[in-house]
């Protein structure tokens, strides 16, 4: 499998392959070629559709039915190759040869790639494209980069401060304590703390611990699972308690939560009901929705469990089985590789939700959760020992 932009004769061409047949897709216009003029490109695929977007113009083709993901495992280049050994044949028209120009503002699946000069793992012959030490985005938050002879300066926008304007006036001196985040607060010239999984208050200067997390919003918890390299990953379990008085929230997210192509098992909460999407491969998403319980909004405890049986699904909600369903009779895909983590409530802060769950899920849950049971565990997940942010202490009613 292979996924390849490239520059041929002036127009940009993407071919990919999931492993039957190479699509080819070639942008309508010519870029140019006078080396002053950036361009805008947006390439990719959805299952089995690719689509080229050069400046605006887009095009789009679909791939032969069945094969849906795009299997690669290997490492990403921009530019050229390590070797061209490494170029699939199909990959490009001509003779591989590597790209002579400048590329800035590469994203990939929404993380923008960091292309410095000790970010990427290896490299060969590439210089800064300006030719100067500023460079690209040196200094953060729209400061302004000036040469000097020691290197650089950032002449920085009212709000910022640093070397690089990576810090805000309202941040600068604040009193956040331990692993807290400090969120600027312009319209009221201040700022909040966001605490760390076992802190709370004002300054996040108190410690607590719980048995009971409490979700506010903007809250997470991501854990590790110890024993995931010895777990049957065909015969997933977990459980819970939740509660909560809202319609819409992901409670839990069973996988890495980085690429389209993770496993995962999610369990939440859209239009007042609950909600249960599974992933094995292929990025097939399958959800699963009772559409006969509208309690799960009450302010009430619930017990829920989800059981994978390789292909297998079922659901209980308080004791009562819900759902049962084969979602592949084929038995394509029956493990679910999710990584051995698992996140609560959300993911870390300054990923959205609705885009890293590709709309499947739309907010944070808002709520409380307890008594977390992987597998066939005898011990319940132990969340205070976890990475979190903004999650407090449920024992009592606030």
């Amino acid at each position: 499998d292979f996924l390849c932009i490239s520059l041929l004769n002036g127009f940009i061409q993407l071919r990919y392959n999931l492993g039957d047949k190479t699509v080819i897709l070639q942008s309508f216009q010519k870029v140019h070629a006078n080396g002053n003029t950036w361009h805008s490109l947006k390439g990719g695929r959805v299952g089995n559709e690719g689509y080229l977007d050069l400046d605006g113009i887009n095009i789009t083709q679909k791939a032969s039915p069945g094969m849906n993901v795009l299997d690669t495992h290997t490492d990403f280049f921009v530019g050229g190759v390590s070797s061209l050994n490494l170029v699939n044949s199909m990959a490009v028209e001509n003779e591989p040869k590597g790209f002579t120009g400048c590329i800035r503002e590469i994203v990939i699946n929404n993380r923008e790639l960091k292309l410095t000069v000790t970010d990427p793992k290896d490299g060969a012959n590439v210089g800064d494209c300006d030719g100067t030490v500023c460079g690209y985005r040196v200094c953060k938050n729209n400061g302004t980069c000036q040469v000097e002879n020691s290197g650089f300066s950032c002449s920085c926008p009212q709000e910022w401060i640093g070397s690089t304007c990576e810090q805000s006036i309202y941040c600068s001196q604040n009193r956040c304590g331990s692993q807290a985040l400090c969120i600027p607060q312009p319209t009221l010239f201040s700022y909040t703390c966001v605490c760390a999984l076992g802190w709370s208050g004002k300054y996040c200067n108190n410690k607590i611990n719980f048995f009971i997390a409490r979700f506010v919003g903007n809250s997470y918890i991501k854990y590790t699972d110890p024993y995931y390299g010895k777990r049957d990953l065909q015969h997933s379990r977990i459980s819970l308690n939740f509660t909560t008085n809202q319609t819409e929230g992901l409670i839990v997210w069973m996988g890495k939560g980085e690429d389209e192509d993770n496993d995962f098992l999610a369990v939440g909460l859209a239009n007042g009901t609950l909600k249960v999407v599974i992933n094995l491969g292929e990025r097939i998403s399958v959800p699963l929705i009772h559409r006969k319980y509208s309690t799960c909004c009450d302010d009430r405890w619930h017990f829920v469990t989800v059981v994978q049986n390789q292909t297998c699904i079922k659901v209980y909600l308080d004791e009562e089985l819900i759902l049962f369903e084969d979602i592949d009779p084929h038995r394509k895909y029956t493990a679910l590789n999710y990584g051995g983590i698992c996140y609560f409530g959300g993911f870390e802060i300054g990923r959205k939700l609705n885009i890293v769950t590709a709309g499947l899920f739309q907010r944070e849950f808002i709520g409380k959760i307890k008594d977390v049971v992987l597998f066939q565990d005898s011990r319940k997940v132990q969340l205070m020992k976890a990475e979190g942010y903004n999650v407090y202490n449920g024992n009592y009613r606030n």
